[in-house]
C-alpha cells in the first residue's frame, strides 16, 4: 500500500475560504459531465489530493501519470512512487512518465492523446499536485485553458517554487494555505498563473513539515473537489495574482541544513529540523573538517551555568543526557542524537566520550564551525 498518514496534527488546523475577488481573470466554461482527468503526481501529497478527489462525485475516468521506480542509496534500495501503489490499489490506470531527459517527448496517454485538430474537450482536465516536474506547453495545450490546473501548498504569490511547506515553516509564518491555480507555459512563470481557489489554515506551534504536509494535502483535495463542481456549472472564477508580496520557495539545498551558530538562535534551529530535518539533517563541521548531524534538538530554557558563553561552542549535560550548544542571541540547543560522518547515529553521551579519546573536546568544550569557516579554511593562504 502507498505510504498514507495514520494521523493528522493533533491541534487542527483552522480552515478559512476565500475563494474568488474582485479582480477576476475568466469565468469557466461551463461542462455539466463529469471529468476525465489527467492527474499527475508522484509523493505523499499527490497520493492525499488523490484520495480526496477519488471520493468525490466530479470525475468520470481518473488516469494517473507518474515516475518510474529508481535506485537509491547508491542502488541499494528501489524507489517505488507512493502514488503508483495507490492508483493501482484503486484500480486507476498508471502511466509511468519517462525520466527527466526524454520527458519533453512524451506524449500523453489516451483518451488525452486522442484529438484530432480540433479544440480539446472540455471533458478533459490535466491537474498535477507535488509533480516535480515543469510541463512543457506542447502538453498544456493539449487541454482548454482553463482545464490546466495545479494544487500549490502556500498563499500564493508567497512561495512559488518547489518547497513552500519547508520555507514557510523555517520562516515561521503563522498562516499558510493551498492553492488551485491555472498552469501557464514557462516563460510566463511558474506557480504564477491565476488562481481558482484558495483555503488559508493557521499554522499551530511546532508543527512538523509532515502534518503540515498530510493537513494542506487533504485540503487541497477538498478545493479542488469544490473548483471542479464549479466548473461543471459555470461558476468558477479565477483571479489574477496579485503583483506584490511575492517570494520563493526554491528546492531544499545541504546548505539550508548547515548550521551557523553566530547568526542563528536556537529556536530558528529547531524550527529548520522541523521544516527540513526529514530530508536535509542539521549539519555542522568539526575541528577536523568532518561533518556532525544533528538529531533531536530542541531549545534549552534553563542551561546549567557550565554551558559554554561563546556561540558555536558546545558542551556535554550530564542530566539532560544531551549536548548543549550555545547559540545567537544567548540561546542554547539540546542535542540528544548525532550522527558523525561516516559512522553511525550514536546517544550524545556515546559520541561525547569518543569525540573526548580522539582529542576533539579542550577543557569540556568542542567548538563547531560554519560552512563559512570551511570555506576560509579551504582558501589558498590558508592552505598555505
Amino acid at each position: 500500500m502507498c505510504w498514507l498518514p495514520k494521523c493528522l496534527p493533533k491541534t487542527p488546523l483552522r480552515v478559512k475560504h476565500d475563494f474568488h475577488s474582485r479582480r477576476t481573470l475568466q469565468t469557466s466554461t461551463t461542462w455539466s459531465k463529469q471529468f476525465k482527468i489527467l492527474f499527475m503526481g508522484r509523493d505523499e501529497f499527490s497520493c492525499l489530493v488523490l484520495q480526496e478527489l477519488h471520493r468525490s462525485d466530479v470525475w468520470e475516468e481518473i488516469h494517473l501519470a507518474t515516475n518510474p521506480d529508481e535506485k537509491v542509496d547508491r542502488g541499494s534500495r528501489l524507489s517505488v512512487s507512493p502514488l503508483k501503489v495507490l492508483g493501482h490499489s484503486l484500480g486507476l490506470p498508471v502511466h509511468i512518465i519517462p525520466p527527466k531527459a526524454e520527458f519533453r517527448n512524451w506524449i500523453i496517454p489516451p483518451p488525452f492523446s486522442d484529438v484530432n485538430n480540433g479544440p480539446p474537450p472540455l471533458q478533459h482536465i490535466i491537474i498535477t499536485a507535488s509533480f516535480g516536474r515543469i510541463l512543457p506547453f506542447k502538453m498544456l495545450k493539449s487541454f482548454a485553458p482553463d482545464r490546466r490546473l495545479n494544487i500549490h501548498p502556500s498563499l500564493l504569490p508567497a512561495y512559488r517554487g518547489a518547497a513552500p511547506i519547508q520555507h514557510a515553516i523555517m520562516n515561521d509564518e503563522k498562516e499558510t494555505g493551498v492553492c488551485v491555480t491555472n498552469m501557464l507555459k514557462r516563460s510566463e512563470g511558474i506557480d504564477a498563473g491565476p488562481i481558482w481557489g484558495i483555503r488559508r489554515l493557521s499554522m499551530p506551534e511546532n508543527i512538523v513539515f509532515s502534518d503540515l504536509r498530510d493537513e494542506l494535502a487533504v485540503e487541497g483535495g477538498q478545493l479542488l473537489a469544490s473548483v471542479l463542481r464549479d466548473m461543471m456549472i459555470g461558476k468558477a472564477v479565477s483571479k489574477i495574482q496579485p503583483q506584490t508580496n511575492i517570494s520563493f520557495a526554491p528546492t531544499i539545498s545541504f546548505k539550508d541544513a548547515t548550521l551557523d551558530f553566530t547568526t542563528t538562535t536556537a529556536e530558528a534551529i529547531v524550527r529548520t529540523h522541523r521544516a527540513i530535518g526529514h530530508q536535509r539533517p542539521l549539519t555542522v563541521y568539526l575541528p577536523t573538517i568532518k561533518t556532525l548531524q544533528m538529531h533531536l534538538p530542541s531549545v534549552h530554557v534553563s542551561p546549567p551555568p557550565y554551558t559554554p558563553t561563546v556561540p558555536g561552542r558546545a558542551c556535554y549535560s550530564k542530566p539532560d543526557k544531551a549536548i548543549l550548544l550555545r547559540c545567537a542571541d544567548n540561546s542554547v540547543l539540546s542535542i540528544l542524537k548525532v550522527k558523525q560522518e561516516g559512522r553511525a547515529l550514536l546517544d550524545a553521551r556515546e559520541w561525547w566520550s569518543g569525540a573526548k579519546s580522539f582529542g576533539l573536546v579542550v577543557n569540556n568544550e568542542i567548538n563547531f564551525d560554519s560552512q563559512d569557516d570551511v570555506d576560509q579554511w579551504l582558501q589558498p593562504e590558508f592552505i598555505g
